[in-house]
């Protein structure tokens, strides 16, 4: 029984390892290795015709989290919400399976909350550490007034759109044979457009398209053009403009964008010397939609809006996969001290300790054991991270004092009971880390 308890357990954790592979969307190849090993040890397994079987399976677009991998997820989400609360934002709850989202309310300089949006999204990335970054900022007056320039009839703007918002991904000259063979765009107006959405830069390049001759005479570019050149000033203030790059290819959101739009993409560190880094994947978004929020309300008002959303998912399973490779140690639980016993008969000191200090606020913990041997107590805070012990025995019981441990140096100290609180808070003062 033994044996095939222990069989059960490497099929349920073999395949939480194909699933997570299937949801990181790893190779083929190393999907059906691991779903190999998988069946094979199912086959060990056999039949057990006397036992029912139940079937658990996560709801279709969720995932169950484990505890290593909980807390890494609440260091992400801990790391976002502390830079939006730092820059005065407010927290709304929404329904079930609907983000939380953050208003940042008042009358404004149109392009003061473009540029802390930016700002925020600049320091979210920086903080969790997961590579270099570069923010793609355009505007959506600007892709239409470019689009009239060219020719570009009004009824192919959407779908005209689509085709240049795949250049992060593909060619130039694949997208102009999208364009001109898919969806009818006549190549001299193919060609006029590439002579744009190929260019990318920062503030030089929104004063050399303010001085183009076309796009200069087209009122909706001209206005996003100007708020641009504002837009990178406040960006020079911030200190974040070398992290900005202003590309004429970033086309998303167009439905409901109606002025700036800007996306985050990792920037993967270039083989060659002399070659520019290239984009991953795209780990934040947003922009400017002044007229969504006026369709839901009955008079139609403008209301001005900004917002941006960040990629969670994909930034915690690269936060994940970078602790991984790295073999670093992830703490589960944010317990300060381990109340423990050096000798036996000493249960009721120790729930009687633990509780005091669970009531000064105080993150304990003990094990639960009746006797537990001092050595697997001390095995136990260095597996858990857990950085003080507490330990009682009789002779401390007699004098009043805790024997404080530090697990990291294993120097010890005598700490007068009454004393104990302020000592392990003092010591524990530093924000606790995952890792």
């Amino acid at each position: 029984m033994a044996e095939r308890a222990a069989l059960e357990e490497l099929v349920r954790l073999q395949g939480e390892r194909v699933r997570g592979l299937k949801q990181q969307k790893a190779s083929a190849e190393q999907i059906e290795e691991e779903l190999a090993k998988l069946l094979k040890l199912k086959a060990q397994l056999g039949p057990d015709e006397g036992k029912q079987k139940f079937v658990l399976k996560t709801p279709k677009g969720t995932r169950d989290y484990s505890p290593r991998q909980m807390a890494v997820r609440e260091k992400v989400f801990d790391v976002i919400v502390s830079c939006f609360k730092r820059h005065g934002a407010e927290v709304i709850d929404t329904p079930v399976f609907e983000l939380k989202d953050f208003d940042i309310a008042g009358q404004f300089d149109p392009m003061i909350p473009d540029a802390e949006c930016l700002k925020i999204m600049c320091e979210i990335l920086s903080s969790l550490q997961i590579g270099d970054f570069l923010v793609k900022v355009n505007d959506r007056r600007i892709l239409d007034g470019m689009f009239a320039v060219c020719g570009v009839p009004d009824s192919k703007f959407r779908t005209i759109c689509s085709s240049v918002d795949k250049l992060d991904k593909v060619s130039w000259e694949e997208v102009k044979n999208e364009m001109v063979g898919e969806k009818g765009l006549a190549p001299e107006v193919a060609d006029r457009i590439g002579d744009y959405v190929q260019q990318h830069g920062g503030v030089s390049l929104v004063e050399q398209l303010l001085q183009d001759p076309e796009l200069s005479q087209n009122k909706q570019a001209l206005e996003g053009l100007g708020d641009l050149k504002l837009l990178f000033e406040y960006l020079t203030l911030f200190g974040i403009s070398d992290k900005i790059s202003f590309d004429l290819s970033l086309a998303r959101g167009l439905d409901y964008y109606t002025g700036v739009i800007y996306e985050a993409v990792l920037l993967q560190t270039p083989v060659r010397a002399g070659e520019e880094p290239l984009g991953v994947g795209s780990v934040a978004a947003g922009g400017r939609y002044d007229g969504l929020v006026g369709m839901f309300d009955p008079k139609g008002r403008k209301v001005p809006c900004v917002g941006l959303s960040i990629g969670v998912e994909r930034i915690f399973s690269i936060v994940e996969q970078r602790l991984e490779a790295l073999e670093e140690k992830v703490r589960t639980t944010e317990t300060q001290v381990l109340v423990a016993s050096a000798q036996k008969k000493l249960l009721e000191e120790r729930l009687k300790l633990v509780s005091e200090l669970w009531d000064a606020g105080i993150k304990a913990e003990l094990l639960y054991k009746k006797n537990p041997k001092l050595l697997n107590q001390l095995q136990y805070c260095e597996e858990a991270g857990i950085p003080l012990v507490a330990i009682i025995g009789e002779q401390e019981l007699k004098d009043g004092v805790i024997k404080l441990r530090s697990v990291a140096s294993r120097e010890e100290v005598d700490v007068r009971r009454e004393d104990l609180v302020e000592e392990i808070k003092r010591r524990t003062s530093q924000p606790l880390c995952i890792c």
